[in-house]
């Protein structure tokens, strides 16, 4: 089985450096222009429930069906949400965070924990189902949080969460024909479906 997990095209917020999280943008006006149509064609593909993912797989997947599946979903950032690191650098409670390693919950967010957590149940239960029924290929377009926080638990070679954050419009191929023995997945390639436009 090989096992795609991508992350979104580009919003507005990412292309100003803001916190994203569950907030529901569309891709921007640029991220639907720079992203290209996959050399394959799966049948179903597995999205988050925002709308920023949906849009991204029908452009690289058209005609695909769709699952949206709510624990993919991005790191609630709280209070951080649609503002950048520059507009928060001297807010307190942001710099809390920062100096814990971005570990703790932000105000009114979620904490690393309970978000890894919550992604590796939902990213299990996609690979758990996909290897039972004996599938050749799993495709999930979803978040830069989700592939971190999946990727770190379950692939191999090991890496740390932040290495493992992924082009927008791109991300990882997998191979998991090892999955049901040794619940990991073996990094295959990394992959980008987002043409650079020149500035």
């Amino acid at each position: 089985m090989r096992v795609w997990l991508l992350r979104h095209g580009e919003t507005d917020y990412n292309a100003q450096q803001k916190y994203l999280g569950r907030t529901d943008l569309s891709l921007s006006e640029r991220g639907w222009r720079a992203l290209t149509r996959a050399e394959f064609s799966p049948e179903v593909v597995y999205v988050s429930p925002l709308r920023r993912t949906a849009e991204t797989a029908e452009l690289l997947f058209p005609g695909a069906r769709q699952i949206p599946v709510p624990g993919l979903q991005e790191m609630d950032f709280g209070l951080f949400e649609g503002k950048s690191w520059r507009e928060m650098e001297h807010l307190p409670a942001y710099r809390a965070w920062v100096d814990g390693g971005c570990v703790d919950a932000p105000p009114g967010g979620e904490s690393r924990a309970r978000f890894c957590h919550r992604i590796c149940a939902a990213v299990r239960d996609l690979l758990d189902g996909a290897a039972a029924a004996g599938a050749e290929r799993l495709v999930i377009v979803a978040h830069g949080g989700t592939q971190m926080a999946a990727l770190e638990r379950f692939a191999l070679p090991r890496r740390d969460y932040y290495s493992w954050n992924g082009p927008l419009g791109g991300g990882f191929v997998l191979d998991g024909s090892r999955w049901g023995a040794e619940g990991t997945l073996a990094l295959v390639d990394t992959v980008s479906y987002a043409r650079v436009e020149p500035c």
